[in-house]
């Protein structure tokens, strides 16, 4: 309810087709986890390379598993490993562009340096890196995937606290006593929350195409916890002989990427 409220106030066409996009897909994804009343991956001879129908949606695969389950699975898989991946990087993002931005000088210039150096690289080759380290598996993909994320959101964080550190409120909050950390995280940060919310929602939209790519390398998730990027891995062999294997993971990821990109163009035109 309150969603539909906030969406009555502000007329904001981008923001409202990411939020039915979003939410279409999140409702599909708790339906069929109600509806499927089983294993998504169990395998059954007697249902293999079935066609579509009202049971199976989307057919079923060699090993007789529906498809359409799968990819809502694989959706669910690929939003927790997104979350966790924005979580990551943005809290660690917060901390170190806060302190960078806050209290300037030579602190400033060496995580300012350190950022723009990390920067020259792209987020999936850092997290490429990261993978190689901390070896393949879920919880490791979702902690390379944070790390690499941390200097976009600390960038980010940095370039608001530097303005805000000149403003009144800032210079009232410390003549009445506060210290730093209020300063910093009590004070600045609820103002600067609309435009690092917009960059959450870019967050998960690149943690959701990062995921699918190293996923599809077959370097991201292991089975039983097949992503997206892993259902299309899989499934590139038989691109023509069943597209559905295909379709339906590549059409969930473009809907994703497209869902919260709207919602983030729309929150910054908020700003």
């Amino acid at each position: 309810m309150g969603v539909i409220r906030y969406l009555k106030r502000h007329d904001n066409a981008y923001l409202r087709a990411g939020l039915v996009i979003t939410l279409g897909l999140l409702l599909l994804v708790v339906l069929s986890r109600l509806l499927s009343g089983g294993d998504v991956n169990a395998m059954d001879a007697s249902s293999k390379n079935l066609g579509i129908s009202l049971s199976h949606p989307m057919g079923t695969d060699k090993f007789g598993r529906d498809i359409f389950g799968r990819v809502m699975y694989g959706t669910r898989v690929s939003l927790l490993i997104a979350a966790g991946t924005v979580a990551i990087g943005t809290l660690a993002g917060i901390a170190v562009g806060a302190f960078a931005g806050y209290f300037g000088g030579l602190l400033d210039t060496l995580i300012s340096r350190v950022i723009d150096a990390l920067f020259a690289f792209p987020s999936i080759l850092l997290a490429l890196v990261f993978v190689s380290l901390l070896g393949t598996g879920t919880w490791q993909l979702v902690l390379s995937l944070g790390i690499a994320f941390v200097p976009s959101f600390a960038r980010i964080v940095r370039a608001e606290y530097l303005r805000a550190s000149s403003r009144d409120y800032v210079a009232a909050a410390r003549l009445q006593g506060a210290s730093h950390l209020r300063v910093m995280f009590v004070h600045i940060l609820p103002n600067v929350k609309s435009v690092l919310l917009s960059s959450v929602m870019i967050g998960f939209n690149n943690a959701v195409l990062a995921e699918a790519g190293l996923s599809f390398l077959g370097i991201g998730t292991k089975p039983p916890f097949d992503s997206l990027g892993q259902m299309l891995s899989d499934a590139r062999g038989q691109i023509l002989s069943r597209p559905l294997l295909v379709l339906g993971p590549g059409i969930t990821i473009i809907l994703l990427v497209l869902g919260f990109s709207l919602i983030g163009e729309g929150l910054r035109k908020q700003v």
